[in-house]
Protein backbone atom coordinates (compact mmCIF):
# COMPACT_ATOMS: atom_id res chain seq x y z
CA UNK A 1 0.00 0.00 0.00
CA UNK A 2 1.12 3.29 -1.23
CA UNK A 3 -1.24 6.13 -0.84
CA UNK A 4 -1.48 9.57 0.10
CA UNK A 5 -4.07 10.74 2.39
CA UNK A 6 -5.04 13.06 0.37
CA UNK A 7 -5.66 9.93 -2.76
CA UNK A 8 -6.86 8.07 0.41
CA UNK A 9 -9.53 10.95 0.63
CA UNK A 10 -10.32 11.14 -3.22
CA UNK A 11 -11.45 6.97 -2.93
CA UNK A 12 -13.73 7.77 0.10
CA UNK A 13 -14.94 10.73 -1.29
CA UNK A 14 -13.86 12.17 1.91
CA UNK A 15 -12.57 15.34 3.78
CA UNK A 16 -8.22 15.18 4.91
CA UNK A 17 -5.85 16.51 6.69
CA UNK A 18 -2.82 16.97 6.06
CA UNK A 19 -3.22 15.48 2.53
CA UNK A 20 0.94 14.97 1.60
CA UNK A 21 1.25 12.64 4.11
CA UNK A 22 1.92 9.05 2.50
CA UNK A 23 0.72 5.80 4.05
CA UNK A 24 1.99 2.60 3.47
CA UNK A 25 0.26 -0.13 5.71
CA UNK A 26 -3.20 0.01 7.75
CA UNK A 27 -3.80 -1.20 11.55
CA UNK A 28 -7.00 -1.24 13.63
CA UNK A 29 -5.44 -2.33 16.69
CA UNK A 30 -2.84 0.45 18.16
CA UNK A 31 -0.56 -1.95 20.27
CA UNK A 32 0.57 -3.16 16.10
CA UNK A 33 0.51 -0.47 14.46
CA UNK A 34 3.91 -0.22 12.55
CA UNK A 35 5.81 2.91 11.18
CA UNK A 36 3.90 4.20 8.19
CA UNK A 37 0.54 2.61 8.68
CA UNK A 38 -2.79 4.23 8.73
CA UNK A 39 -4.53 3.53 12.07
CA UNK A 40 -8.25 2.64 11.16
CA UNK A 41 -10.29 4.20 14.56
CA UNK A 42 -12.77 1.46 14.83
CA UNK A 43 -16.32 1.87 17.11
CA UNK A 44 -17.02 -1.51 18.54
CA UNK A 45 -16.87 -2.74 21.92
CA UNK A 46 -14.07 -0.53 22.23
CA UNK A 47 -13.55 3.21 20.64
CA UNK A 48 -10.43 2.81 18.49
CA UNK A 49 -10.53 6.95 18.44
CA UNK A 50 -9.52 6.59 22.01
CA UNK A 51 -6.27 4.83 21.06
CA UNK A 52 -5.37 7.40 18.66
CA UNK A 53 -2.26 9.22 20.93
CA UNK A 54 -1.26 5.74 20.98
CA UNK A 55 -1.06 4.36 17.98
CA UNK A 56 0.54 7.19 16.62
CA UNK A 57 3.43 6.97 19.05
CA UNK A 58 3.84 3.29 17.59
CA UNK A 59 4.54 4.69 14.18
CA UNK A 60 1.29 5.11 12.50
CA UNK A 61 1.55 8.49 10.40
CA UNK A 62 -2.46 9.13 9.81
CA UNK A 63 -5.73 7.92 11.18
CA UNK A 64 -8.58 7.22 9.79
CA UNK A 65 -11.67 8.58 11.79
CA UNK A 66 -15.13 9.50 11.93
CA UNK A 67 -17.20 12.63 12.30
CA UNK A 68 -18.26 11.99 15.67
CA UNK A 69 -14.93 13.01 17.28
CA UNK A 70 -12.71 15.70 16.90
CA UNK A 71 -9.71 15.73 15.42
CA UNK A 72 -6.50 17.53 16.23
CA UNK A 73 -5.87 19.37 13.19
CA UNK A 74 -1.92 18.88 13.78
CA UNK A 75 -2.16 15.17 12.15
CA UNK A 76 -2.99 13.89 9.10
CA UNK A 77 -6.50 12.73 8.70
CA UNK A 78 -9.45 11.12 6.78
CA UNK A 79 -13.05 12.16 8.07
CA UNK A 80 -15.75 9.54 7.37
CA UNK A 81 -19.50 8.86 8.26
CA UNK A 82 -18.04 5.08 9.40
CA UNK A 83 -15.00 3.61 9.73
CA UNK A 84 -15.52 0.18 9.22
CA UNK A 85 -17.38 0.73 5.65
CA UNK A 86 -15.07 3.21 4.70
CA UNK A 87 -12.16 0.37 4.96
CA UNK A 88 -14.49 -1.65 3.64
CA UNK A 89 -14.65 0.72 0.34
CA UNK A 90 -10.68 1.70 0.65
CA UNK A 91 -10.34 -2.51 0.69
CA UNK A 92 -12.28 -3.32 -2.46
CA UNK A 93 -10.80 -0.29 -4.23
CA UNK A 94 -7.51 -1.64 -3.52
CA UNK A 95 -8.84 -4.81 -4.86
CA UNK A 96 -9.81 -3.47 -7.91
CA UNK A 97 -6.70 -1.21 -8.13
CA UNK A 98 -3.95 -4.45 -7.93
CA UNK A 99 -6.71 -6.91 -9.79
CA UNK A 100 -5.41 -10.47 -8.96
CA UNK A 101 -7.42 -13.47 -9.73
CA UNK A 102 -9.34 -14.35 -6.21
CA UNK A 103 -10.26 -17.40 -4.89
CA UNK A 104 -12.99 -17.43 -2.08
CA UNK A 105 -13.06 -19.92 0.23
CA UNK A 106 -15.73 -20.79 2.99
CA UNK A 107 -17.12 -23.84 4.60
CA UNK A 108 -18.02 -25.21 8.21
CA UNK A 109 -14.96 -26.95 8.34
CA UNK A 110 -11.32 -26.98 6.32
CA UNK A 111 -11.60 -23.10 4.87
CA UNK A 112 -7.96 -22.67 6.90
CA UNK A 113 -6.42 -25.73 5.77
CA UNK A 114 -8.27 -25.64 1.85
CA UNK A 115 -6.71 -21.79 1.76
CA UNK A 116 -2.85 -23.14 3.02
CA UNK A 117 -3.20 -25.82 0.29
CA UNK A 118 -4.13 -23.71 -2.67
CA UNK A 119 -1.52 -20.51 -2.23
CA UNK A 120 0.63 -23.63 -2.25
CA UNK A 121 -0.44 -25.18 -5.22
CA UNK A 122 -1.26 -21.45 -6.97
CA UNK A 123 1.95 -20.42 -5.66
CA UNK A 124 3.63 -22.75 -8.04
CA UNK A 125 2.94 -20.13 -10.97
CA UNK A 126 1.99 -16.92 -9.53
CA UNK A 127 3.21 -14.50 -7.27
CA UNK A 128 0.50 -15.52 -4.20
CA UNK A 129 -1.06 -13.81 -1.09
CA UNK A 130 -3.29 -15.68 1.15
CA UNK A 131 -5.57 -14.07 4.51
CA UNK A 132 -3.37 -14.42 7.44
CA UNK A 133 -4.24 -16.42 10.13
CA UNK A 134 -7.87 -16.62 10.71
CA UNK A 135 -8.68 -12.64 9.29
CA UNK A 136 -12.06 -13.72 7.70
CA UNK A 137 -14.99 -11.62 8.79
CA UNK A 138 -15.92 -7.82 7.92
CA UNK A 139 -12.68 -6.39 9.36
CA UNK A 140 -10.33 -9.36 8.56
CA UNK A 141 -11.27 -9.50 4.80
CA UNK A 142 -11.09 -5.81 4.20
CA UNK A 143 -6.99 -5.68 6.33
CA UNK A 144 -5.98 -9.17 3.49
CA UNK A 145 -6.70 -7.09 0.50
CA UNK A 146 -4.89 -3.81 1.88
CA UNK A 147 -2.27 -5.57 3.03
CA UNK A 148 -1.30 -7.88 -0.24
CA UNK A 149 1.68 -7.03 -2.24
CA UNK A 150 1.28 -4.82 -5.00
CA UNK A 151 2.85 -7.79 -7.45
CA UNK A 152 -0.04 -10.42 -6.43
CA UNK A 153 -1.57 -12.35 -8.95
CA UNK A 154 -3.63 -14.52 -7.21
CA UNK A 155 -5.40 -13.46 -3.69
CA UNK A 156 -6.35 -16.57 -1.76
CA UNK A 157 -9.15 -15.04 0.48
CA UNK A 158 -10.84 -17.18 3.54
CA UNK A 159 -14.40 -15.79 4.58
CA UNK A 160 -16.48 -16.54 7.67
CA UNK A 161 -19.52 -16.70 8.21
CA UNK A 162 -21.96 -16.61 11.61
CA UNK A 163 -25.11 -14.87 10.15
CA UNK A 164 -27.08 -14.62 7.50
CA UNK A 165 -25.73 -11.67 4.98
CA UNK A 166 -22.21 -11.51 5.92
CA UNK A 167 -20.94 -13.62 3.19
CA UNK A 168 -22.87 -11.55 0.34
CA UNK A 169 -20.72 -8.88 1.66
CA UNK A 170 -17.76 -10.23 1.94
CA UNK A 171 -18.11 -11.80 -1.26
CA UNK A 172 -18.95 -8.27 -3.06
CA UNK A 173 -16.17 -7.16 -1.14
CA UNK A 174 -13.53 -9.85 -2.65
CA UNK A 175 -15.05 -10.01 -5.99
CA UNK A 176 -13.90 -13.76 -6.31
CA UNK A 177 -12.68 -15.43 -10.13
CA UNK A 178 -13.21 -18.60 -8.39
CA UNK A 179 -15.75 -19.71 -5.19
CA UNK A 180 -14.83 -23.07 -2.93
CA UNK A 181 -17.19 -24.33 -0.58
CA UNK A 182 -15.63 -26.58 1.39
CA UNK A 183 -18.21 -28.68 3.52
CA UNK A 184 -21.56 -28.42 5.22
CA UNK A 185 -21.57 -28.95 8.74
CA UNK A 186 -23.05 -28.01 11.95
CA UNK A 187 -21.19 -24.79 13.50
CA UNK A 188 -22.91 -21.85 14.36
CA UNK A 189 -26.28 -24.08 14.15
CA UNK A 190 -27.49 -21.90 17.27
CA UNK A 191 -28.13 -19.45 14.85
CA UNK A 192 -29.11 -21.30 11.82
CA UNK A 193 -31.55 -24.05 13.33
CA UNK A 194 -30.81 -26.40 10.20
CA UNK A 195 -28.21 -27.34 7.57
CA UNK A 196 -29.91 -26.86 4.64
CA UNK A 197 -29.91 -23.29 6.44
CA UNK A 198 -26.42 -23.31 6.81
CA UNK A 199 -26.07 -24.30 3.29
CA UNK A 200 -28.28 -20.80 1.98
CA UNK A 201 -25.83 -18.83 3.81
CA UNK A 202 -22.40 -20.55 2.51
CA UNK A 203 -24.15 -19.96 -1.07
CA UNK A 204 -24.07 -15.95 -0.58
CA UNK A 205 -20.26 -16.27 -1.47
CA UNK A 206 -21.93 -16.54 -5.09
CA UNK A 207 -23.18 -12.89 -4.10
CA UNK A 208 -20.04 -11.09 -5.85
CA UNK A 209 -18.19 -14.32 -7.58
CA UNK A 210 -18.30 -13.08 -11.18
CA UNK A 211 -20.54 -14.07 -14.03
CA UNK A 212 -17.80 -16.17 -15.30
CA UNK A 213 -16.29 -17.34 -12.71
CA UNK A 214 -16.81 -21.06 -10.93
CA UNK A 215 -18.07 -22.48 -8.02
CA UNK A 216 -16.25 -25.01 -6.51
CA UNK A 217 -18.10 -27.82 -4.23
CA UNK A 218 -18.45 -31.56 -2.95
CA UNK A 219 -19.97 -33.92 -4.76
CA UNK A 220 -21.84 -35.48 -2.14
CA UNK A 221 -23.15 -32.54 -0.61
CA UNK A 222 -26.77 -32.73 -2.16
CA UNK A 223 -27.99 -29.11 -0.22
CA UNK A 224 -25.02 -27.55 -2.39
CA UNK A 225 -25.00 -30.07 -5.76
CA UNK A 226 -29.00 -29.50 -5.88
CA UNK A 227 -28.71 -25.18 -5.45
CA UNK A 228 -29.53 -22.86 -8.39
CA UNK A 229 -26.34 -21.37 -9.17
CA UNK A 230 -25.97 -18.94 -12.33
CA UNK A 231 -22.16 -19.20 -12.63
CA UNK A 232 -20.00 -22.76 -13.38
CA UNK A 233 -19.95 -24.96 -10.97
CA UNK A 234 -17.26 -27.71 -10.28
CA UNK A 235 -17.29 -31.11 -8.01
CA UNK A 236 -14.64 -32.21 -6.44
CA UNK A 237 -14.02 -35.67 -4.22
CA UNK A 238 -14.63 -37.83 -7.26
CA UNK A 239 -12.46 -40.57 -9.17
CA UNK A 240 -9.46 -40.77 -6.31
CA UNK A 241 -8.42 -44.00 -5.03
CA UNK A 242 -5.20 -45.92 -3.71
CA UNK A 243 -6.16 -44.22 -0.51
CA UNK A 244 -3.22 -44.78 2.16
CA UNK A 245 -2.40 -42.81 5.42
CA UNK A 246 0.95 -43.42 7.65
CA UNK A 247 2.67 -41.40 10.27
CA UNK A 248 1.63 -37.79 9.51
CA UNK A 249 1.19 -38.32 6.27
CA UNK A 250 -1.81 -39.26 3.73
CA UNK A 251 -1.64 -40.25 0.30
CA UNK A 252 -3.89 -40.91 -2.76
CA UNK A 253 -4.24 -41.11 -6.50
CA UNK A 254 -6.32 -38.29 -8.91
CA UNK A 255 -6.13 -37.53 -12.37
CA UNK A 256 -3.43 -40.39 -12.67
CA UNK A 257 -1.09 -38.41 -10.20
CA UNK A 258 0.10 -39.58 -6.83
CA UNK A 259 -0.11 -37.06 -3.92
CA UNK A 260 0.93 -37.08 -0.53
CA UNK A 261 0.09 -34.34 2.06
CA UNK A 262 1.93 -33.38 5.29
CA UNK A 263 -1.38 -33.93 7.49
CA UNK A 264 -3.36 -36.99 8.80
CA UNK A 265 -7.08 -37.88 8.35
CA UNK A 266 -9.23 -38.48 5.20
CA UNK A 267 -10.90 -35.29 5.08
CA UNK A 268 -8.19 -33.62 4.11
CA UNK A 269 -7.68 -35.70 1.16
CA UNK A 270 -11.37 -33.59 0.46
CA UNK A 271 -9.41 -30.31 1.45
CA UNK A 272 -6.95 -31.05 -0.78
CA UNK A 273 -8.98 -31.92 -4.20
CA UNK A 274 -10.98 -28.53 -3.44
CA UNK A 275 -7.38 -26.76 -4.08
CA UNK A 276 -6.53 -28.74 -6.41
CA UNK A 277 -9.50 -28.51 -8.24
CA UNK A 278 -8.65 -24.08 -8.13
CA UNK A 279 -5.35 -25.24 -9.62
CA UNK A 280 -6.83 -26.78 -12.61
CA UNK A 281 -9.03 -23.85 -12.87
CA UNK A 282 -5.81 -21.81 -13.63
CA UNK A 283 -3.79 -23.81 -15.39
CA UNK A 284 -1.88 -25.69 -12.78
CA UNK A 285 -0.25 -29.04 -14.08
CA UNK A 286 -1.21 -31.78 -11.62
CA UNK A 287 1.85 -32.81 -11.07
CA UNK A 288 2.91 -29.72 -10.12
CA UNK A 289 0.09 -29.41 -7.51
CA UNK A 290 0.95 -32.78 -5.88
CA UNK A 291 4.77 -31.61 -5.66
CA UNK A 292 3.24 -27.91 -3.87
CA UNK A 293 1.54 -30.22 -1.63
CA UNK A 294 4.01 -32.54 -0.27
CA UNK A 295 5.39 -29.82 1.89
CA UNK A 296 3.06 -26.32 2.39
CA UNK A 297 2.45 -23.73 5.22
CA UNK A 298 -0.24 -24.90 7.87
CA UNK A 299 -1.63 -22.18 9.90
CA UNK A 300 -1.06 -22.90 12.79
CA UNK A 301 -3.93 -25.11 15.57
CA UNK A 302 -5.14 -26.63 12.21
CA UNK A 303 -4.48 -30.55 12.25
CA UNK A 304 -0.81 -30.20 13.78
CA UNK A 305 1.11 -33.05 14.69
CA UNK A 306 3.88 -32.01 17.31
CA UNK A 307 5.60 -34.36 19.35
CA UNK A 308 5.88 -33.46 23.39
CA UNK A 309 9.00 -34.02 25.23
CA UNK A 310 8.93 -37.61 25.59
CA UNK A 311 7.79 -38.77 22.50
CA UNK A 312 3.85 -38.85 22.80
CA UNK A 313 2.03 -37.89 19.22
CA UNK A 314 -0.22 -34.78 19.57
CA UNK A 315 -2.54 -34.36 17.30
CA UNK A 316 -3.48 -30.94 17.45
CA UNK A 317 -7.13 -29.50 16.41
CA UNK A 318 -8.39 -26.94 18.48
CA UNK A 319 -9.28 -23.85 16.58
CA UNK A 320 -12.97 -25.08 16.09
CA UNK A 321 -15.00 -28.01 16.40
CA UNK A 322 -18.52 -28.98 15.24
CA UNK A 323 -20.08 -32.75 15.46
CA UNK A 324 -18.95 -33.95 12.01
CA UNK A 325 -15.45 -32.73 12.38
CA UNK A 326 -15.33 -34.53 15.45
CA UNK A 327 -16.38 -37.42 14.11
CA UNK A 328 -14.06 -37.13 11.17
CA UNK A 329 -11.23 -36.91 13.28
CA UNK A 330 -12.09 -39.71 15.49
CA UNK A 331 -12.07 -42.10 12.44
CA UNK A 332 -8.58 -40.63 11.50
CA UNK A 333 -7.01 -41.75 14.92
CA UNK A 334 -8.65 -45.30 14.41
CA UNK A 335 -6.75 -45.64 11.63
CA UNK A 336 -3.16 -44.92 13.70
CA UNK A 337 -1.19 -47.74 14.46
CA UNK A 338 -0.11 -47.16 17.91
CA UNK A 339 0.15 -49.03 21.56
CA UNK A 340 -1.78 -46.50 23.29
CA UNK A 341 -4.16 -43.45 22.83
CA UNK A 342 -6.07 -41.05 24.24
CA UNK A 343 -8.75 -37.76 23.31
CA UNK A 344 -9.11 -34.82 25.50
CA UNK A 345 -12.29 -33.06 23.74
CA UNK A 346 -13.67 -30.18 24.67
CA UNK A 347 -17.21 -28.39 24.40
CA UNK A 348 -18.32 -27.75 20.78
CA UNK A 349 -19.60 -24.05 21.19
CA UNK A 350 -22.74 -22.31 19.26
CA UNK A 351 -24.82 -25.29 18.85
CA UNK A 352 -28.17 -23.48 20.37
CA UNK A 353 -30.52 -26.16 21.74
CA UNK A 354 -29.49 -28.59 19.92
CA UNK A 355 -25.81 -28.92 22.15
CA UNK A 356 -27.48 -31.74 24.36
CA UNK A 357 -28.42 -34.14 21.57
CA UNK A 358 -24.95 -33.40 19.69
CA UNK A 359 -22.54 -33.50 22.30
CA UNK A 360 -24.39 -37.08 23.43
CA UNK A 361 -24.12 -38.31 19.81
CA UNK A 362 -20.86 -38.12 19.76
CA UNK A 363 -20.65 -41.14 22.27
CA UNK A 364 -20.62 -43.54 19.39
CA UNK A 365 -18.16 -42.47 17.37
CA UNK A 366 -15.79 -41.63 20.90
CA UNK A 367 -16.24 -45.31 21.89
CA UNK A 368 -15.57 -46.85 18.00
CA UNK A 369 -11.90 -44.87 18.36
CA UNK A 370 -10.54 -47.91 20.62
CA UNK A 371 -9.39 -45.49 22.88
CA UNK A 372 -7.18 -46.35 25.74
CA UNK A 373 -8.46 -42.63 27.97
CA UNK A 374 -11.02 -40.07 27.38
CA UNK A 375 -10.85 -36.56 28.90
CA UNK A 376 -13.44 -34.26 28.30
CA UNK A 377 -13.48 -30.30 29.04
CA UNK A 378 -16.44 -28.14 29.60
CA UNK A 379 -19.99 -28.09 31.11
CA UNK A 380 -21.29 -29.23 27.88
CA UNK A 381 -19.11 -31.97 27.69
CA UNK A 382 -19.81 -32.81 31.52
CA UNK A 383 -23.85 -32.75 31.04
CA UNK A 384 -24.42 -34.21 27.91
CA UNK A 385 -21.66 -36.90 26.84
CA UNK A 386 -19.67 -38.04 30.18
CA UNK A 387 -23.05 -39.73 31.57
CA UNK A 388 -23.23 -41.48 28.55
CA UNK A 389 -19.08 -42.50 28.40
CA UNK A 390 -19.59 -43.57 32.28
CA UNK A 391 -21.57 -46.76 30.76
CA UNK A 392 -19.00 -47.81 28.51
CA UNK A 393 -15.43 -46.90 29.75
CA UNK A 394 -14.24 -46.91 33.90
CA UNK A 395 -13.22 -44.34 36.12
CA UNK A 396 -9.25 -44.95 35.34
CA UNK A 397 -10.25 -43.91 31.59
CA UNK A 398 -12.72 -41.41 31.84
CA UNK A 399 -11.80 -37.78 33.25
CA UNK A 400 -13.98 -34.50 32.86
CA UNK A 401 -12.45 -30.37 33.36
CA UNK A 402 -13.88 -27.70 33.86
CA UNK A 403 -12.71 -25.14 31.99
CA UNK A 404 -11.10 -22.99 34.80
CA UNK A 405 -9.07 -26.44 35.33
CA UNK A 406 -6.44 -26.23 32.37
CA UNK A 407 -3.50 -26.49 34.24
CA UNK A 408 -4.79 -30.01 36.57
CA UNK A 409 -5.71 -31.21 32.46
CA UNK A 410 -2.12 -30.29 31.33
CA UNK A 411 -0.50 -32.00 34.71
CA UNK A 412 -2.45 -35.42 33.99
CA UNK A 413 -1.09 -35.43 30.20
CA UNK A 414 2.04 -34.55 31.05
CA UNK A 415 2.77 -37.98 32.44
CA UNK A 416 0.48 -39.84 30.00
CA UNK A 417 1.37 -42.22 27.44
CA UNK A 418 5.08 -43.23 26.32
CA UNK A 419 7.35 -42.99 22.87
CA UNK A 420 4.94 -43.55 20.23
CA UNK A 421 1.66 -43.25 21.67
CA UNK A 422 -0.80 -40.36 20.28
CA UNK A 423 -2.97 -37.82 22.03
CA UNK A 424 -5.54 -36.01 19.92
CA UNK A 425 -6.90 -32.95 21.23
CA UNK A 426 -10.16 -31.48 19.62
CA UNK A 427 -12.21 -28.05 21.01
CA UNK A 428 -13.76 -24.80 20.04
CA UNK A 429 -11.33 -22.15 20.04
CA UNK A 430 -13.34 -20.89 23.33
CA UNK A 431 -12.01 -23.85 25.14
CA UNK A 432 -8.67 -22.72 24.67
CA UNK A 433 -7.06 -25.84 24.40
CA UNK A 434 -4.32 -24.25 22.68
CA UNK A 435 -2.99 -23.85 25.91
CA UNK A 436 -2.58 -27.08 26.60
CA UNK A 437 -0.87 -28.33 23.24
CA UNK A 438 1.68 -25.34 23.88
CA UNK A 439 2.53 -26.89 27.33
CA UNK A 440 2.82 -30.22 26.29
CA UNK A 441 5.19 -29.63 23.63
CA UNK A 442 7.65 -27.26 25.86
Amino acid sequence: MNYSVSKIGQILHAPTQLGDVIVRGVSFDSRQVKPGDLFVALVAQNDGHDYIEQAFNNGAVAVLADNQHQIPSTIAAVIVPDTLTALQALAQYRRQDINPKVVAITGSNGKTTTKDMATAVLGTRYKTFKTPENFNNEIGVPLTLLTMPEDTEVLVVELGMDRFGQLSVLSDLTMPDIAIITMIGEAHIEFFKTRANIAKAKLEITQGLKADGTLIIPFDEPLLTTADVSQSVVHFGQEISDIDENEGETSFTFDNTRFAIPLRGRYNIMNALAAISAGILLHIDTKDAAKALKHFDLTKNRTETLTTAHGVTLISDVYNSNPTAVAAVLATLKTIPSVHKYIVLGDMLELGDQAQNLHAGLAKAVTEANVDGVYLVGKLMRMYLYPILQQRFDSTQLHQYETDQLAELITDLQTLGENGDVILLKASHGIHLENVVNALVK
